[in-house]
This record gives structure tokens, C-alpha cells and sequence, in this order.
């Protein structure tokens, strides 16, 4: 029986929602296929933790664990920490150097969808649409009349590295612009700052499933607050409805996109890209490739309208590994 590690936690502001969705993949894997095991990737420790909460040290050199009185050693990690060093390629990294499989995309492709700014860059000459947009460095020199004379208002200040949308402000006036940025420079030294789209906001999980990339059913975005903001995701401030509401024409132009997105990019595993619709086209604002898998989660929630069980979606992520 293959013995899994579900490593959740992590070094961002994200952690505590990876040991939700960690401990909810953890429940649902398929006991009667594989051994699965609780690993919780920390900033001040790496340790498995058994059914009784008791912690067991992970030794770094090559991932494995003295549990029970003797060397456990994992045949494959379900990776399902958010941000760093889970979701940038660091541990992909790691992982590969062990020859450990893992069920998320490779380092570089990690490394490259974390970067808002280098992944819409890499996407638009294959005629991916994105918002215009503003970079920034800790330090450069700006004035904020030549980003609103770029972008107009209002736009998004966005850190270039983070997710569950830590750090980003929607600017109506002027006056906003500064404290936004440095709202945005408390999670990352890197800034994007993007136009105003206006029009449907859809989310599109794309896996490989059972050796063929397929597109899952599309989820519609619609926040109670100005956009789909931290308190819109986690703390029921949004709805999210799947199918979403657009037509079939439009359905097979946001499909087309996330599917050459995910094959351009040679991606395994999961995504789920957001993209808002705008007169009809679909315009990219990022890809996540570590996305939420609790009950509730949007990729969940579009493999259960597909017809995949979470137990299904797990055994197929392991297996694909």
C-alpha cells in the first residue's frame, strides 16, 4: 500500500487555510488504497502529526520520519500548502532532487504561476487577454499621476506573490493609491497594479483526469463586497455559483483559454484560473495551482458537478503523480 504525505501549513499568511483544506483531503483519501499521513510544514518545524495530535520530526535531508519505532518513508506527497514554499516551487524543487513524487505541477511551473507578473507576461503572446497593468519594485521611483494616466480608475494594487487575496485593494480615488501600495508591500517587495475590468467574473478549475486534460465545470464569482476579497472567499461575503451563468459561446471561449493556459504551460495536477468576461472575452488575471480543497473549496465544488467525488479527485491527483 502506497504511503501518502498530505503536507499542509506553510511560511505564509495562508497557513492555517492549508491545514483546512489539508486535513480535509486527509479525510477523504481512500484508506483502503494508500496509507495516508498528516505532515505540517511550519516555519519553526516540519512534523507528522498522528490521530492523537503527537509530533513526530521530519528529517529534511530526505523526507522521512522515525514513527512507530522505525523509518517511514513516503512514496508520494499531496502537496496542499498555498503560497510559500509549497505553491513557488521550492518544495517541488525539494521533492525532485529526493525523487519523491508529488501531486503538484513541476518547480518551474510553480515558480511561474506564483509570479502574477511573469505568468501573464509568458501567457500573452499565445493571445491570452489580461487587464493593463503597472509593475512596481520596494523602492522605485513612481509618481502616482503616471499609473492612473497608464491604468485610469479605478485599478487593483495587487502584491505580485501572494494569494487568498492578502494584500489587495481596489482604488477608487487618488488618495488610495499610496496606502494601497504599501498595503501590497507588507506581503510582497513586488507589485502589479491592473486596470478595472468590468463584466462576469468566472473561476476554472482544469485537471488531468484519468490521463486527459479536461476543463471542470465553470464557477461564477459574484461578491457582496467590491470584489472578491478575503472576507468574500473564506467568510460567505460572495456567491458562487456552478455552472456559471454565461452563455455556450462564451463558455467555449473561457474553456479554450484555461485549457491552452494549462497545456502551454506543460502544467500537471490541479489549476484554477480567474478570469473576468468583458463584452464577450475572457481576460486572465491569474492561475493557482495549490487551489483550496476543503468541502466548500470552488475545485471541489466543480469536480462534484462533473460527477467526481472528492475521494475520486484525490485518488486520480495521487495515481496522475
Amino acid at each position: 500500500m502506497k504511503k501518502v504525505a498530505v503536507i499542509m501549513g506553510g511560511y505564509s499568511s495562508e497557513y492555517q487555510i492549508s491545514i483546512t483544506s489539508g486535513n480535509v483531503v486527509y479525510q477523504n483519501i481512500d484508506k483502503t488504497k494508500y496509507e495516508a499521513y498528516r505532515v505540517y510544514l511550519l516555519k519553526d518545524k516540519w512534523v507528522l502529526v498522528d490521530d492523537t495530535e503527537k509530533e513526530y520530526p521530519i528529517n529534511r535531508a530526505d523526507f522521512s520520519v522515525n514513527y512507530n519505532q522505525s523509518i517511514l518513508k513516503f512514496d508520494v506527497v499531496f502537496n496542499v500548502i498555498h503560497g510559500t514554499p509549497g505553491e513557488d516551487g521550492l518544495l517541488q524543487a525539494y521533492f525532485q532532487l529526493l525523487g519523491i513524487k508529488q501531486t503538484a505541477c513541476d518547480f518551474y511551473q510553480a515558480a511561474l504561476t506564483f509570479n502574477k507578473r511573469d505568468l501573464l507576461s509568458v501567457l500573452k503572446p499565445y493571445g491570452i487577454k489580461t487587464a493593463k497593468s503597472f509593475y512596481l519594485n520596494k523602492g522605485d521611483v513612481f509618481t502616482e499621476q503616471e499609473i492612473i494616466d497608464k491604468l485610469g480608475l479605478p485599478c487593483f494594487v495587487k502584491p505580485n506573490r501572494s494569494g487568498s487575496s492578502f494584500g489587495i485593494t481596489k482604488v477608487h480615488n487618488p488618495t488610495e493609491l499610496l496606502p494601497a501600495i504599501e498595503t501590497a508591500y507588507k506581503e510582497d517587495h513586488e507589485i502589479i497594479i491592473e486596470s478595472f475590468l468590468e463584466g462576469t467574473e468566472v473561476s476554472v478549475g482544469v485537471i488531468n483526469y484519468q490521463g486527459e486534460v479536461i476543463v471542470l465545470p465553470m464557477t461564477e464569482i459574484v461578491s457582496e463586497n467590491d470584489f472578491f476579497d478575503y472576507e468574500a472567499k473564506y467568510l460567505g461575503k460572495s456567491q458562487e455559483i456552478t455552472p456559471a451563468r454565461i452563455s455556450d459561446e462564451i463558455h467555449a471561449k473561457v474553456a479554450a483559454a484555461a485549457k491552452k493556459a494549462y497545456q502551454v504551460l506543460q502544467m500537471k495536477g490541479f489549476s484554477r484560473s480567474e478570469f473576468i468576461i468583458v463584452n464577450g472575452e475572457p481576460y486572465m488575471l491569474e492561475m493557482n495551482t495549490i487551489p483550496g480543497m476543503t468541502n466548500e473549496s470552488i475545485l471541489p465544488q466543480q469536480a462534484k458537478a462533473a460527477g467526481i467525488s472528492m475521494t475520486d479527485l484525490l485518488t486520480n491527483a495521487i495515481e496522475q503523480a
